[in-house]
């Protein structure tokens, strides 16, 4: 007998847009916001849901609330300032090297 939680994780594996993630949750958006910034929305949100309790499945109400946060994180900011992905964080120690110096 199939349980509420296959139900919900059947409908979310057949998501696969940043956009259909927020009309599935019922989250108002900004099209341009999400236009910009659908990865780091999506990667946000697995960031937040991957800080949950250990061994705590996530509901459709924690889904909703983290899917929200993360693109309200980008509504007034930008992906630069957010440092989703590694491309946009300084690593510590880290020197730059002219490409001048590369060439022989």
């Amino acid at each position: 007998m199939p349980c509420a939680n296959d139900h919900f994780a059947d409908e979310l594996a057949e998501l696969n847009s940043a956009e259909e993630f927020l009309d599935y949750f019922g989250i108002d958006f900004d099209a341009r916001v999400v236009q910009v910034n659908r990865l780091h929305i999506l990667q946000r949100f697995h960031d937040y849901l991957a800080k949950q309790e250990a061994g705590h499945l996530p509901d459709h109400a924690a889904y909703q609330h983290w899917l929200a946060r993360a693109y309200a994180d980008f509504v007034g900011s930008s992906a630069q300032s957010e440092k989703v992905f590694a491309v946009f964080q300084k690593v510590e120690g880290s020197s730059f090297v002219p490409l001048s110096s590369l060439t022989g």
